[in-house]
């Protein structure tokens, strides 16, 4: 039988043991800091590859695995000195998940396994604590009858607040033994009623049937949901980490807590962390109660008043510090870590690369640079270039008027407004229908994920900075605020408190994730700044990356954002939005209605100056880079009236009847728009309407000239060709309109044309077409609707199924389908550069800001990419890090 069971700490075959691909995250992590020396209480991995077997063989678990695992749990018995299942000394461990990637929360645990009636019993003896021992013994049922027996949770915990409640006492720490004793019958009880049978007391039954039940949480909808959402693939399957129990809810002088060697919020080099006296860690992560500070400094700065760790367990600290700048240095990178102190020995239960927040990440890189842990490479390579889109989005103004209402912890920074909802359900219902959400949650929990994902912000009553809300929203980019006890959340009236004011779901709220703020109504916001560490991290982006960055826009306001944010150029100046102005959406269905070509070109003078404008404000600004624009695109009818009101307007313009509009509005109107008259097909049909853009275009760049501003050199950008004929003909329109305006300026005017690549043909043609074509520019949201026959407006109603039937691997209006519509851009630019050597290429639809998309052009050989002026800096990254990894 091949190996499938590794022990921590065992110095045999290391490579395999440092493997995240077979050990999983957790299970390598645990075996490095058992090889490092560092207190890890002893345990076993079953690998990720057992994980693909067990579902491949209907769920089961190979006959044979069942003995590796008794002599593994051997192995532990002898270093514990304990027995599993003793009646006198028994040995308990834990049961946790740990797939490659970290995905915190979202697959299950078990802790306490092995406690019975018997060892319950042995353990209270041995320990001389029998609240701890009846405890520990009610917290194994609970978690243990919800992961493994499919009971819901709220079950058990409406058991607890209704004991609670009859005896008068607010916390489960002022609950006795007795109270335990009582509370584990009535939890056997509610197995017995749910499940038809009692609850296992044989241990091996319990420690097989939770590794089960961990390997099948790989499956649970939540893990499903966030694997979506991170692009973390399904057949990963994840290791189980079978490990010795420590206690720190024996007593006062145990504690269980979760640190991160930086703040991953900030990104500053201090520790961050929080523990809880006399307590198991779910109770930290979970946020049932609100934990205390790990130093001194974050205790006071917090204005709390219970006593930090630092001050309250000054040797375990100390030694702690040590260990988090060792595992620091060793790892190279910010960790997030689990600890245990029982009886005063400090245990360390995981390590991890910490999540972080796009601007703690960024501080962290720099700082590790300079700190010559990591290299300038290593730095760029570490970002998200995804996550940088949480950065260059506004803040709250501080000016503007603000009532706060409750205040919380700041968990995840960022500002958000939106309308309350207090479920997750809710918040993606409200998300599907274009509404802004804040989740409002007691405290959320990894069945919330989807409502987070589709929430603006999240909001709970309880919890921490490391708590599930928490450390999900920061890795998500979301605004959090979390641990607000000034709220009180009442589900079933769909409503929350907060001092005397009452707020409803649908009420506007806003939370300013940054300072931990919750207020009323909504707030304006302010731009970002991105200077500091933002600017060098793009700075060493440049020096790496061949690929140019360009972006898409055709107002002075967005132009201006892309060169703050570095765009080296406009890939896609869409002329057709600049007629939709209130000025000129007149005059624009003038020259469409018209009946003759003397009317269209009345129209058409109409439109001229104002064109002319928009070019020269946009040539201004750009100082020299280049500018791709493209002529009119869409078809016609979506300048047209709808309104009756509209129709009369414009059968004044044109002295004519309304009924005469109608007809010629219904003339227009086309079965398939998309595949219509559009493109260069208008530019054959109403060569007039291509011949004053030109115009506007050469005229603008001649005013430029004159006024000694540095000119650009306009790339003018053909849509919708599929032969060269087409392209041909719009080429001698082009050059006529120019040579006529240098010989009556006596001005020399400097100007490319070229094509978008946006259907199948055009692409197979890219031979012929480069003939004419200075430039090819890749339309990939046309090309991917072409290519696969699909509407991109309409693919949300079956998109989900086809990836969750796993036919499509990502959205392919979000990352470039490789195989297919990748295929056709591979062609077409082999075969463009075979005929025409100096033809540039780029792309210019929603693909050129995803970081997938932006890795397969560098691969392919574009000479840029462009994309939405707020994407560019994630453009600027991601051509860095495709550099970097080629």
């Amino acid at each position: 039988m091949s190996k499938y069971i590794f022990s921590f700490g065992d110095k045999k075959n290391k490579k395999t043991l440092n493997s995240k691909e077979i050990l999983g995250g957790k299970g390598a992590n645990l075996a490095e800091m058992a090889r490092l020396g560092l207190p890890v209480p002893p345990g076993f991995t079953i690998s990720t590859q057992m994980c693909k077997i067990f579902y491949k063989d209907k769920k089961k678990l190979p006959t044979k695995i069942y003995s590796e695992i008794k002599k593994e749990l051997k192995k532990i018995e002898l270093k514990t000195k304990k027995k599993f299942g003793d009646n006198t000394n028994p040995l308990l461990v834990s049961v946790r998940s740990g797939s490659r990637a970290s995905m915190p929360g979202m697959m299950d645990t078990i802790l306490n396994l092995g406690l019975n009636d018997k060892t319950a019993e042995a353990l209270s003896k041995k320990t001389s604590n029998k609240r701890f021992a009846r405890d520990s013994y009610r917290r194994f049922i609970q978690m243990y009858g919800n992961v493994v027996l499919g009971i819901k949770s709220h079950l058990f915990e409406e058991i607890i607040d209704n004991y609670k409640l009859t005896k008068g006492v607010l916390q489960d720490t002022e609950l006795d033994s007795e109270d335990w004793d009582g509370l584990i019958k009535n939890f056997k009880n509610l197995i017995l009623e749910k499940t038809k049978k009692n609850f296992p007391q044989d241990v091996y039954e319990q420690l097989f049937g939770a590794i089960k039940a961990v390997f099948l949480s790989w499956e649970s909808k939540r893990a499903k949901t966030y694997r979506k959402f991170n692009q973390i693939p399904d057949d990963w399957g994840t290791a189980v980490n079978v490990q010795s129990m420590v206690f720190g809810n024996m007593g006062n002088d145990c504690a269980t807590g979760v640190a991160f060697t930086r703040d991953p919020s900030t990104g500053e080099n201090k520790f961050f962390g929080e523990y809880l006296i006399n307590a198991q860690g779910e109770d930290v992560v979970a946020g049932s109660r609100t934990p205390r500070y790990i130093t001194k400094k974050a205790k006071e700065d917090a204005g709390a008043k219970e006593d930090s760790m630092e001050e309250i367990m000054p040797k375990i600290f100390k030694e702690l510090k040590n260990i988090f700048t060792k595992l620091e240095k060793h790892y190279r990178d910010m960790q997030d870590i689990e600890f245990t102190v029982e009886n005063n020995k400090l245990w360390m239960l995981q390590t991890r690369t910490g999540k972080r927040t796009a601007k703690a990440a960024i501080k962290i890189a720099v700082d590790m640079v300079k700190e010559k842990l990591i290299s300038k490479k290593e730095a760029i390579l570490r970002i998200d270039p995804s996550t940088l889109d949480t950065l260059l989005h506004p803040t709250l103004d501080e000016k503007a008027e603000k009532k706060v209402i409750a205040k919380g912890l700041p968990a995840s920074p960022g500002a958000a407004s939106g309308k309350v909802v207090f479920t997750a359900d809710e918040a993606e219902k409200m998300n599907n229908q274009k509404e802004d959400s804040i989740l409002v949650r007691v405290e959320t929990s990894p069945e919330d994920i989807h409502g987070m994902h589709a929430a603006k912000g999240i909001l709970t009553a309880r919890g921490g900075m490391t708590s599930h809300a928490a450390v999900v929203a920061r890795g998500m980019g979301r605004p959090c605020v979390s641990g607000s006890g000034e709220i009180n959340i009442d589900y079933e009236s769909k409503e929350f408190k907060a001092g005397n004011l009452t707020i409803k779901e649908g009420d506007v709220i806003t939370i300013d994730g940054g300072t931990g703020r919750v207020i009323q109504g909504s707030v304006p916001t302010v731009k970002p700044d991105i200077s500091g560490y933002f600017s060098t991290i793009m700075k060493w982006a440049d020096e790496f990356r061949k690929l140019k960055i360009r972006t898409n826009a055709e107002t002075p306001q967005d132009t201006k954002m892309a060169r703050k944010f570095g765009a080296e150029g406009i890939g896609l100046c869409r002329t057709e939005h600049m007629f939709f102005d209130d000025e000129r959406i007149l005059s624009v269905r003038q020259m469409i209605l018209s009946k003759d070509l003397d009317d269209r070109k009345t129209a058409l003078d109409k439109l001229l100056p104002f064109q002319k404008n928009d070019f020269k404000e946009i040539f201004k600004i750009m100082k020299g880079l280049p500018v791709t624009v493209r002529l009119l695109d869409p078809p016609l009818h979506e300048f047209l009236p709808k309104t009756d009101k509209d129709m009369e307007a414009v059968a004044r313009a044109l002295n004519s009847g309304i009924k005469e509009i109608k007809n010629r509005v219904a003339e227009l109107h086309e079965l398939n728009p998309m595949l219509g008259h559009r493109g260069c097909r208008l530019g054959i049909s109403f060569p007039e309407i291509y011949e004053m853009q030109c115009r506007a275009i050469f005229t603008a760049l001649i005013e430029c000239k004159k006024e000694k501003i540095e000119s650009v050199i306009p790339e003018i950008m053909i849509p919708l060709v599929s032969t060269e004929d087409e392209l041909g003909i719009m080429r001698k329109l082009v050059n006529k309109i120019a040579d006529d305006l240098q010989k009556k300026y006596k001005i020399k005017i400097n100007y490319f044309v070229g094509t978008m690549i946006e259907l199948p043909r055009a692409a197979l043609q890219a031979a012929p077409i480069s003939k004419y074509a200075d430039f090819f520019s890749f339309g990939t949201n046309d090309l991917t609707q072409t290519t696969f026959g699909i509407s991109r407006d309409d693919s949300g109603k079956f998109l989900d199924d086809y990836l969750d039937h796993k036919i499509f691997d990502n959205d392919p209006f979000v990352s470039i389908d490789r195989d297919g519509v990748g295929e056709l851009v591979k062609i077409a630019s082999q075969r463009g550069r075979k005929q025409n050597k100096k033809l540039k290429l780029g792309i210019c639809g929603e693909h050129g800001g995803d970081p997938k998309s932006i890795e397969f052009c560098s691969k392919v050989g574009l000479n840029y990419v462009s994309c939405s002026p707020y994407r560019v800096p994630i453009a600027r990254l991601a051509a860095a890090q495709a550099e970097l990894r080629k």
